[in-house]
């Protein structure tokens, strides 16, 4: 018997989604992929082309988490204190504000 959880093939079909638009996103890769990491964490790097100008494509194979930033939202990281990255730290795969939906 398999069990099953309510909202199981959404989840699923979102997530074949987001492998496809992070395929498509790497297609237009552009220079090399910078690898880094530590102890806690690897993440690879890759600067790709969008028909809305260029994205940091920021991926984190572990986990298999990623996310394309423009130049603003990444701007925006330099906004920050430290606080709210140990807030993200502290809260891994949820979000600080909630969605409008």
């Amino acid at each position: 018997m398999t069990i099953r959880w309510e909202g199981e093939q959404q989840d699923a079909d979102d997530a074949a989604r987001a492998e496809q638009e992070r395929l498509r996103l790497l297609e237009h890769a552009q220079g090399e992929t910078i690898v880094l990491g530590n102890e806690f964490s690897e993440i690879r790097i890759t600067k790709v082309g969008t028909r809305n100008g260029a994205r940091l494509l920021v991926e984190a194979p572990r986990s298999g988490q990623w996310v394309a930033l423009c130049p603003l939202e990444l701007e925006a990281l330099t906004w920050q204190r430290p606080a709210t990255f140990s807030a993200m730290i502290g809260n891994p795969f949820a979000s600080l504000v909630e969605d409008d939906e």
